[in-house]
This record gives structure tokens, C-alpha cells and sequence, in this order.
């Protein structure tokens, strides 16, 4: 009995120990629930506190004022021509006519070197000499001796700018007398007015003297106005080229 009467103590011991624990829990509530909220207060008030603070990019425009363009004036459109009149029909003449004037026939064998009239004393004798200029002929100089003329262009070439690989094209204006040798020289930026538009100057001072050397160089048949020799101007294109 002694040994029942322990046991129902035991148990009434650990059912009063249970229930003290659980009323301590409940007790403890209140204190972990203000905590937890006063600890969430806190953590918000920080975090709001010492984040940086975040700013949305500007992200606005401004548009420009628009220039209004004034429409073109209205543009009148002139009336059309008036229509071109017919030609009058033609009226046969009733004048008589006693000649004949049915033209012969004529072609362009008949006509020789010996039937032209002479040329002008005034141009036999003008002194052309002096300028540059342009004079009638029928038969053009041709060069004589080309392969000493390029042989010159070589050996006039200025060292510098051959060594260096450059190149010069230029026109010269020649005189050349009634034997075909030239007598003058000169270069084409100096007689303009002979040479025209279509004539190239030298970019380097080197080239306008070579070029003026290498046409004392140069022989030529004589220039023929019908069948007389006569002095002339001519142009001529000299190239310096390392190639």
C-alpha cells in the first residue's frame, strides 16, 4: 500500500511540474512577443535609417521649338505659246528666165596644191619670233630624233627626285624655224595664252629646267604652210618617269 501511495505521489508531483513549465511558457508570452516587435521596430527604423537612398535617374527631355516653314509662293503658269504658223506655199514665179543656170558638176580631184592662190606676204614676213603664238599651217613639224630625246629626258632627270620616285609631266611651247631646229623654249605657265587650258605645268622647279634643256635636244622636220617651210610654235609634252 505504502508502495502505491509512492507511485500516486510521483505522479501528482510530475503532473504539478508539468503544469508549472507550461504556466511558465505562458507567462513568458507576452515578453517574447513585445521583444520581437520592439527588435522589428528597431531593424526597420536602421534599415531605413542608414540604406543609402535610392534616386530614379531623370529621365525627362525638353523638345525643341519647331521653325514653321513658310510655304513657297504660289507660282503662276504662263499661258502656252501661241502656235507656230504654217509656211507659206510656195508661189511659182511666172518671171522668164533666159540664162542657164544649171551648176556643173564638181568634185574635189580637181583641186591641186598649184591651183592655190599664194599665201600673204604679211604673213611671210611678220617677226614670230618673240611670243609665242599661233600660226597657219598645212603640214605639222614631226620629231626627227625620239631616241635622243628620251635619252636626254634621262640624263636630265634631277637626281633628287628620281632617287625619291617622283615624276613630273609638264608642256613646253617650242619655236621652230624654217629648218625644223628649235630656236626657243619656254614654258607653258609663262604663255598661257598659246598653250590654253588643256597644257600641264611642272610641280617642281627641278623639272621646268630639265625639260627646257632637253628641248634644245630635239630636231624636227619643218613645218609647211601648202608648200613652203615656215617657222612656227609648237607644243610639246615631256614626261620624267623612273619607271
Amino acid at each position: 500500500m505504502n508502495e502505491q501511495h509512492t507511485q500516486s505521489d510521483l505522479a501528482d508531483t510530475a503532473a504539478e511540474t508539468l503544469e508549472t513549465a507550461n504556466e511558465r511558457f505562458k507567462r513568458s508570452f507576452s515578453t517574447w512577443f513585445w521583444g520581437s516587435i520592439t527588435a522589428a521596430i528597431a531593424l526597420h527604423f536602421a534599415v531605413f535609417e542608414f540604406w543609402p537612398s535610392m534616386v530614379a535617374p531623370d529621365v525627362s527631355f525638353t523638345a525643341e521649338d519647331m521653325e514653321v516653314v513658310a510655304p513657297p509662293p504660289d507660282v503662276e503658269i504662263p499661258p502656252p505659246p501661241e502656235a507656230i504658223r504654217r509656211p507659206a506655199a510656195p508661189v511659182i514665179s511666172t518671171a522668164a528666165i533666159d540664162e542657164d543656170l544649171t551648176i556643173e558638176a564638181t568634185t574635189f580631184d580637181v583641186w591641186t596644191a598649184e591651183d592655190l592662190p599664194p599665201p600673204p606676204e604679211e604673213a611671210a614676213t611678220a617677226d614670230i619670233s618673240a611670243a609665242p603664238e599661233f600660226v597657219l599651217y598645212t603640214v605639222s613639224p614631226l620629231m626627227l630624233n625620239q631616241p635622243d630625246v628620251e635619252r636626254a629626258i634621262q640624263r636630265e632627270y634631277p637626281a633628287l627626285l628620281k632617287d625619291a620616285g617622283i615624276n613630273g609631266t609638264g608642256t613646253i611651247a617650242l619655236f621652230i624655224d624654217e629648218n625644223g631646229e628649235v630656236k626657243d623654249a619656254r614654258l607653258c605657265e609663262d604663255a598661257e595664252r598659246f598653250c590654253g587650258d588643256d597644257s600641264r605645268n611642272f610641280e617642281h622647279v627641278g623639272f621646268k629646267e630639265a625639260a627646257l634643256k632637253v628641248a634644245t635636244v630635239a630636231r624636227f622636220s619643218p613645218a609647211k604652210n601648202r608648200d613652203k617651210a615656215i617657222a612656227v610654235w609648237v607644243k610639246l609634252d615631256v614626261t620624267f618617269t623612273s619607271n
